[in-house]
């Protein structure tokens, strides 16, 4: 076991305060930890020295709620072990401030919204007071709106970084980066084109999943199902013959946009009619008749109406049926107001009439009334609730709209690649080991390309222009790309490598890429963002792969699964060897705690009512993986054990423990069994936790060592007093002495990553350094100790002191009352350990006279004869 950390040979002074405290220890030790540089990467290394933390960067949009504090602090727990065990911690901390939450927190902060045909205003100042309505709200130029995000994103992080720092987390400061700076857009844009120079990144028209409120594009991977109220439409499509083939639908304001009937193919209800046609109701529209697996013979009529685009299903049959396009929903979420060529009749044309332009849910409503009319529809509607498609910050159902996106390839069209990302996968250790599992999962149930352009503002640009043609008309498969030193660029605001901004969309000319990158596209690449890759391959090669990504197990489909498809392309490899997955924290009613749900706890407010030390106590008692209620009760006992740990060693120090009582090597000074028992208890406790860390179960490493502490203070101390003062000599005071020096030593160590502010504060009152800059300790002093103790001696020797004090509490007398004779039975094992002990029993107890005697069963104390009362005004030796 290390004395102390090399560079600090001179003892510190013992220097005890009169009444310790845990209050304003964070805003003392936090500054002296940014001065003294105490957890600053040092980039002269190997990657044999690092370990390397690709820390999630937190949305800088509005709030940080308790959840956070759980699962940063468990990461931080992480770190502080590893660099105790000499490791050069490479731990950065970003802030993910692009995209769709920034935009709507600067909407709704400053009452404005963006419109990009509005002129730049240089000396535009927001409303002091921003407008209810969002109606009323002012139209900015997109460029004005992206200065507020950036300029409200720099705020907000200046919060975040303070109650982080309050919290104890030992990055790097300097070690910052945000998602939308000059660097991050850089490297974001880099990877894209490297993407698309390798053939990782396509463009296509295509069906996309479309949120109309926010009128852009969304991902697979941002999809969540909600349950929502439904009902069933029957209606029937006719044969050239006259003959009615029924279907029922959910989405019946679609009928226009009909493309074909489908059932199963072994569905012999209908294999008479594949291949041939049927007419639509309504539009008079003819629609062929196909057969396909996916089809259920058992829902509804059996024969589903496909349409396109009503759904998922809809875009895999009309893929796989090869079905003509026929979109009537357009990005806005209304029917498209021009008739569509297929309707031809003048009956189809008329009805269409009738729904052109109305919103989806009001065109449902007016084809229901004409089927109606028209005596159409077979029976009433059945009510039904199915789940439905939303973006997860969306607040109405998804439409399915062809439109022209990029993708990034991710196995969801190419099997090969598919394996080679499982393959990625089995690559990483994760902890808890069934996540990876979902990864896996996630993977296989792809159906198709990573969609990563977005219709935003605030964003990362895809960094492309297209030629114009003598018509205006763009030549996407002919893209102008900027040259490497030209990046970061934007393509909406600078002109295109060969022309000069004049010829901005006009025929001959160009026109730049007016979407931004999916927020995950450049969230996807924080390892290369801040390890420098592209711009420094010699520190990259010292950081990456990185040991280690935390994270939730809510984003292994999004953010741990997006990073490991961009390192597989860019860098032929996994990004981390470790994953460690963090669970949700929950509310008392064991729901998840989410803004939506406004069951939030405001992080300050817990920091502020128990300290750090006590949040992060409940954060680290934890298992990764497990979703965790939120416990006040736990906090105060983290309060508790930091205020014991303070109080008990300013005890053992004040009983003349010191920094050159610890044993190194020669343990010669331990002479006591009691005393060989704690230290042989130590060091199992040390060799426990030091497994349990390095399989990432700090929760397992803080109980042991939580156990223990708890012995030491109820149990050890209180037995030692009398030898500590020197009631029995000077070799038996040197003894207990360096027990006790040693086994604080070791506690503060121990600690150290759950408890770094009281850890801190007792390590300066004896010792020189920090105490996060020493090593974790070891077994190799204490080895020799262990190997002739008798590691339960202490806890039998305890088990007698507390039925001599409860004998003295039944009997309502205090616990100094002399001890005239008692009477303790045990098993002969037993009672050899009292006997090697009974010396300090007898004076922690202050018992005249123990006998021990032989028995069967528990260890038992009778026949306690107490001293009488005091008179009052008589005082005891």
């Amino acid at each position: 076991m290390a004395e102390h950390e090399p560079g600090t040979d001179t003892p510190a002074t013992v220097n005890v305060p009169d009444k310790p405290a845990l209050e304003g220890l964070e805003a003392v030790l936090t500054q002296r930890w940014r001065e003294e540089g105490t957890y600053k990467f040092n980039p002269d290394t190997t990657r044999e020295q690092v370990y390397s933390i690709d820390t999630p960067p937190p949305t800088a949009s509005g709030s940080l709620h308790v959840g956070h504090m759980f699962s940063y602090t468990q990461t931080d727990v992480l770190a502080r072990f590893q660099r105790m065990q000499g490791k050069n911690v490479f731990y950065p901390m970003g802030w993910d401030d692009n995209g769709l939450p920034t935009e709507r927190r600067v909407q709704n902060f400053y009452g404005v919204r963006c419109d990009p045909s509005v002129p730049y205003n240089p000396d535009y100042q927001p409303p002091a007071k921003p407008a209810k309505n969002q109606r009323d709200f002012d139209v900015v130029s997109r460029r004005n709106f992206i200065e507020l995000c950036e300029e409200l994103a720099v705020e907000d992080e200046k919060v975040f970084e303070n109650l982080f720092s309050t919290l104890g987390l030992s990055v790097d400061w300097e070690l910052t980066y945000r998602t939308i700076d000059d660097v991050s857009r850089a490297v974001s844009q880099r990877a894209f084109l490297a993407n698309l120079t390798a053939g990782d990144a396509y463009m296509a028209e295509a069906p996309t999943l479309w949120d109309v409120t926010f009128r852009t594009a969304v991902a697979q991977a941002e999809l969540e199902d909600r349950d929502m109220p439904g009902a069933y439409y029957r209606y029937a499509f006719e044969t050239p013959a006259g003959e009615k083939i029924h279907i029922e639908t959910t989405r019946p304001e679609l009928l226009a946009a009909c493309v074909a009937l489908v059932a199963h193919p072994d569905d012999e209800r209908y294999q008479p009619l594949f291949g041939t046609k049927v007419k639509s109701p309504l539009f008079g529209v003819e629609v062929e008749v196909k057969a396909h697996p996916l089809a259920k013979p058992d829902k509804g009529a059996g024969i589903a109406m496909v349409c396109t685009f009503g759904d998922l299903t809809d875009v895999t049959w009309w893929r796989e049926l090869q079905l003509p396009t026929r979109a009537i929903v357009g990005r806005d979420g209304r029917i498209a107001a021009e008739t569509p060529e297929w309707i031809t009749s003048d009956e189809g044309k008329a009805n269409y009439a009738e729904i052109a332009g109305k919103t989806v849910f009001s065109a449902k409503e007016k084809v229901v009334e004409l089927l109606g009319a028209a005596g159409e529809l077979d029976g009433e509607p059945k009510k039904m609730s199915h789940p439905v498609n939303f973006y997860e910050k969306g607040d109405k159902p998804l439409e399915v709209v062809t439109s022209r996106q990029w993708y990034i390839r991710n196995g969801g069209r190419d099997a090969e690649r598919r394996e080679r990302l499982i393959g990625r996968g089995r690559d990483i250790e994760f902890h808890p080991a069934f996540m990876r599992s979902r990864y896996e999962n996630w993977i296989e149930g792809l159906n198709g390309d990573w969609l990563v352009s977005r219709q935003r503002f605030f964003g990362v640009p895809i960094p492309v222009w297209y030629p114009l043609d003598s018509a205006g008309n763009p030549d996407y498969d002919n893209p102008v790309l900027p040259a490497d030193e030209m990046l970061p660029v934007d393509p909406a605001a600078e002109p295109a490598p060969g022309y000069d901004e004049s010829q901005r969309d006009v025929p001959g000319g160009f026109t730049g890429d007016a979407d931004v990158l999916d927020t995950w596209a450049t969230s996807s690449l924080t390892p290369q963002i801040v390890g420098k890759w592209s711009r420094d391959e010699e520190f990259f090669g010292k950081v990456f792969p990185f040991d280690l990504r935390p994270q939730g197990h809510d984003i292994i489909r999004t953010w741990l699964f997006s990073t490991a498809v961009r390192a597989d392309a860019l860098n032929n490899c996994a990004p981390w060897k470790h994953a460690a997955i963090s669970g949700w924290i929950l509310d008392p009613d064991r729901k998840k705690m989410s803004k939506s749900k406004g069951n939030v706890v405001v992080p300050t407010d817990v920091l502020e009512q128990f300290g750090a030390d006590a949040v992060r106590y409940w954060a680290a008692s934890a298992k990764l993986g497990a979703d965790t209620a939120y416990e006040i009760a736990q906090m105060k006992i983290g309060r508790r054990l930091a205020i014991k740990l303070l109080n008990a060693s300013k005890f053992v120090l004040n009983l003349g423990a010191t920094e050159t009582s610890i044993i190194s090597s020669d343990a010669s000074v331990i002479t006591n069994p009691l005393d060989k028992s704690l230290l042989g208890q130590l060091s199992d406790v040390v060799e426990q936790a030091t497994a349990a860390f390095e399989k990432y179960d700090y929760a397992r490493a803080l109980q042991i060592s939580e156990s223990f502490f708890w012995s030491f203070t109820d149990d050890y101390v209180e037995l030692i007093k009398d030898r500590a003062y020197g009631g029995a000599g000077e070799a038996e005071q040197a003894s207990v002495l360096a027990t006790l020096a040693t086994t604080l030593d070791a506690l503060l160590r121990l600690f150290a990553p759950f408890l770094p502010f009281a850890t801190e504060e007792v390590w300066g009152w004896w010792r020189a350094g920090s105490v996060h800059r020493t090593e974790w300790p070891t077994t190799a002093a204490l080895s020799g100790i262990a190997v002739d103790a008798d590691k339960d001696l202490l806890g039998t020797v305890g088990l007698a002191l507390g039925g001599i004090r409860k004998a003295k509490s039944e009997a309502k007398v205090k616990q100094r009352t002399e001890v005239v004779t008692a009477l303790i039975s045990g098993s002969a094992k037993q009672v050899a350990q009292l006997e090697a002990g009974l010396g300090d029993l007898k004076a922690a107890g202050n018992a005249n006279e123990l006998k021990l005697t032989e028995a069967d069963g528990e260890l038992t104390v009778s026949g306690v004869e107490l001293a009488p009362a005091e008179e009052p005004g008589v005082t005891s030796h």
